[in-house]
């Protein structure tokens, strides 16, 4: 299993997903998580088209490359374009001088990755995943007979040190650690405090085959991520259904019985089995890093775990 940091720095706020950061924000959100204690940052061409990793990379410049882990991802090769307009239909607020083209072919990947490492200014990654193959289900067995073969090949020369994927679905996850030689995932919002269907199989499918897995989306994009639930909460990136507003109210209520905040709850949540080896937090200033920091290192007490279960909310 790759060795990372218990808490990961989640790089996709500063490629200015939905809203723009200031360029010293986003330095300034890096070096706030690495005075905390962070040492694991993931990232991916797709987060901003490209300037995630260029911010990321050069907020690290001057750390010891030793001391750090970094993941970022293949699948999605950027194209330049011309024509104006911006990203925000993708998510993102920048200038639309890119577009996103699917390509999990083994040149995809290593072309993908060597553009990667150049925005990034790094010679080479601890993690490269393959990344929302679920989006695009009918390439899962291109991505793992040539993609995922050619990152293998990239770990064997040591451009790379693991290798993986990065999904929201665990069903997909689970026939990748299954079928092929993965050594990571990281897996979006089903392992969270507001909803586990990763644990019955694939969580415990990672044990048996020494697989790390990092929680990211752990405030399920919104939902847990205030210790009083609004009305307008979002899950999944989209407006949150009633039922679960309602779920998520009543973990709160049980979090504050212990007098403890629900996100933080939601960030120690998923530590609680062995598979989990860091929960990742995206952050878009230095604020909300620190924040969550503090969230991970300040320890539940058990008997809350205790009580979300006995009220059938684990």
């Amino acid at each position: 299993m790759i060795t990372l940091s218990h808490l990961g720095f989640g790089a996709a706020p500063i490629g200015n997903l939905y809203a723009p950061v200031a360029e010293e924000d986003a330095l300034a959100a890096v070096d706030a998580a690495w005075d905390a204690g962070v040492r694991y940052f993931d990232t991916a061409p797709h987060y901003g088209l490209g300037l995630s990793e260029r911010r990321l990379g050069a907020a690290l410049a001057s750390r010891p490359r030793a001391e750090y882990a970094v993941s970022t991802k293949v699948g999605r090769l950027l194209e330049p374009i011309t024509g104006g307009g911006d990203d925000l239909a993708n998510g993102f607020a920048v200038p639309a001088t890119h577009r996103r083209v699917w390509d999990f072919s083994a040149d995809g990947v290593r072309r993908s990755l060597e553009s990667s490492l150049d925005r990034l200014g790094l010679d080479r990654v601890d993690l490269a995943l393959l990344h929302d193959v679920d989006l695009n289900p009918g390439q899962r067995e291109r991505a793992a007979s040539e993609g995922l073969v050619a990152l293998a090949g990239l770990r064997d020369q040591g451009v790379v040190r693991a290798i993986g994927v990065g999904l929201n679905h665990w069903e997909m996850a689970e026939w990748f650690v299954r079928e092929t030689g993965v050594d990571a995932v990281i897996l979006a919002g089903r392992y969270t405090l507001l909803e586990q269907s990763a644990a019955a199989s694939f969580l415990p499918l990672c044990v048996e085959r020494g697989v790390s897995v990092v929680a990211a989306g752990v405030f399920n994009s919104g939902l847990l991520a205030r210790s009083e639930v609004p009305d307008d909460a979002t899950y999944d990136y989209a407006a949150a259904p009633p039922e679960l507003i309602g779920r998520a109210r009543r973990i709160a209520a049980v979090c504050a019985r212990h007098g403890v905040a629900l996100p933080r709850a939601a960030i120690q949540f998923p530590f609680r089995h062995p598979a989990v080896a860091s929960v990742l937090v995206g952050a878009r200033s230095a604020d909300e890093i620190r924040g969550d920091a503090a969230y991970a290192a300040d320890p539940v007490p058990g008997e809350l775990w205790d009580d979300l279960r006995a009220e059938g909310l684990l």
